[in-house]
């Protein structure tokens, strides 16, 4: 029943469609990027993320280690990005795509949408995955609203017509 379970709630994911975001971090001198969509925003007071990262990812040492990180929301045309950081390359490789930066030992895109720096403030585990509390500490935004978006398996752009 499980595996059918399992394979029915990933069907209907699939029809969930999610803004991508690469989340970053350093430790030891390493930068670590992992691109997602299975992150929330948890609350206003205080200004706080949710980032779920599976436990074989790369980067989950360096967040379980505490930390601090980087959710940076991809613009539409960043699918380079979020492919390379998704698994097409590896380590620091990963960084070789896009405009870089550091602020207080975090990288960050600096090209993207969007970057929300977090304080690693708790994790918990569930399943396959760690869930991190970031505690929001700055924010950049640029350019239009215009996000990278992950639907059906696919990047696609979104279609932003008032309903």
């Amino acid at each position: 029943m499980t595996g059918a379970l399992s394979l029915s709630t990933r069907e209907a994911l699939r029809r969930l469609a999610k803004a991508v975001v690469v989340i970053t971090t350093s430790h030891g001198g390493i930068r670590y990027a992992m691109a997602a969509t299975a992150v929330n925003e948890l609350s206003m007071d205080p200004p706080s993320m949710l980032a779920c990262v599976n436990r074989t990812a790369s980067i989950h040492a360096p967040l379980r280690a505490g930390g601090d990180f980087c959710i940076n929301i991809l613009d539409c045309e960043q699918a380079d990005v979020a492919q390379a950081c998704g698994g097409l390359k590896k380590g620091e490789e990963r960084f070789s795509l896009g405009e870089w930066g550091e602020a207080e030992g975090v990288p960050f895109l600096a090209n993207a949408q969007a970057n929300i720096f977090c304080i690693n403030d708790m994790h918990f585990s569930y399943g396959s995955h760690d869930v991190f509390v970031g505690r929001v500490s700055a924010v950049t935004l640029h350019g239009a609203v215009d996000p990278l978006i992950y639907v059906d398996g696919r990047y696609t752009k979104a279609l932003m017509e008032a309903v």
